[in-house]
């Protein structure tokens, strides 16, 4: 097993394709191709997990934040972030990262805050826009069969629940040739002409790389004639954020005691308490005071995050409550997701969850 294995499996869970354009993702440091030793899955790729990860023979990291996220200029080991790529480096050892990949993945980092509070009928707080391609083609009308179930095959035709519902085969052209040809159907300069069907098919777009391929592996001619779109639909099944409901209206401060208890954390910042129980509850794992207006539209009676600055607070406005449990505390069961989703994937491989506290932020 090599490092792109990991990889791929990891791309099954949460594609980078659906990472926020500002972030860092995927390997950062090392080579996919490098022969596995150990995995070692953390939050936080700091000097003390490479040393965990030298001292229990993994050369992959698996970790949840980039610890390269601006650009590097200079490797001089000025500061923590250059020292752990410089240790990595020098003992082979790869860092992968997902990061908002698995922020906007269905069973993700958002997923698992739901299932710590158990909440119920969750959905994506903040649907992803721009994720379904169209693709257009024409064939010839006899390749036409041959063609859709190639792309059928690698995923296309296939959007959230439904399978093979977006495939169209429709009209007929020509195809001309000209003098000088090969005798190749298709190919520039053929003398015959053939019966062409207009062929539209939508997919993921972070399936483009293989449909593409597909489509100039199943294509007789030399010069395949295609055209993509994207879609302005919102995915139900990709985004930032969930929604979900707790079993029983709680009043806030159960609920609160509640959130404590299940997520680790001695101290909660939160708005003023509703007078009202609280029954529907949004949640992102992170900074997300972004997605309070979000929250309020959605019907939540509370939202769950972290990083809130003072004047995030008064836009609650007396409609949610605002909760910050910090950082670290959202986002701490992450890596034991990655375990447990990594040992189901490779069953003959020890797949070790960091020791490692990697929490900057202490509390006296």
């Amino acid at each position: 097993m090599i490092v792109q294995d990991v990889i791929n499996h990891l791309e099954e869970l949460s594609p980078l394709a659906y990472a926020e354009d500002f972030d860092n993702v995927g390997l950062l440091v090392g080579n996919k191709n490098e022969k596995l030793t150990g995995v070692l899955v953390t939050l936080d790729t700091l000097e003390t997990v490479v040393d965990e990860a030298i001292k229990k023979n993994c050369n992959l990291i698996v970790s949840f934040h980039p610890i390269i996220f601006k650009g590097l200029k200079k490797l001089t080991g000025k500061n923590y972030v250059e020292r752990v790529v410089i240790k990595a480096i020098k003992h082979d050892i790869a860092i992968y990262s997902m990061h908002t990949a698995l922020d906007n993945a269905m069973q993700g980092v958002n997923d698992m805050i739901c299932n710590q509070l158990e909440l119920t009928n969750k959905r994506i707080l903040i649907p992803q826009s721009e994720t379904i391609k169209k693709l257009t083609t024409y064939v010839p009308k006899d390749e036409a069969e041959q063609l859709r179930t190639a792309l059928f095959n690698v995923g296309a035709g296939s959007i959230g629940n439904y399978n093979n519902c977006s495939f169209n085969v429709e009209g007929y052209g020509t195809f001309n040739g000209g003098e000088n040809s090969n005798p190749t159907k298709g190919k520039k300069g053929h003398t015959h002409t053939e019966i062409e069907t207009k062929v539209t098919v939508t997919y993921s777009k972070h399936l483009e790389s293989k449909v593409i391929k597909t489509l100039f592996d199943s294509h007789s001619y030399e010069e395949v004639a295609y055209e993509i779109t994207t879609l302005e639909n919102k995915n139900q099944h990709i985004g930032m954020g969930m929604i979900g409901e707790l079993n029983e209206p709680m009043d806030a401060p159960d609920f609160l005691n509640h959130l404590k208890s299940k997520m680790n954390t001695g101290c909660i910042r939160h708005s003023s308490f509703l007078n009202k129980p609280l029954k529907k509850v949004a949640v992102l794992g992170g900074s997300g005071s972004f997605a309070i207006e979000a929250a309020k539209a959605s019907g939540a009676n509370a939202f769950i995050t972290a990083d809130l600055k003072y004047h995030d607070f008064f836009t609650a406005e007396n409609r949610i409550l605002l909760a910050d449990i910090g950082h670290y505390e959202s986002e701490q069961f992450t890596k034991n997701l990655l375990v447990a989703y990594l040992t189901k994937k490779i069953t003959n491989f020890a797949i070790i969850l960091s020791k490692t506290n990697t929490n900057p932020v202490k509390y006296f």
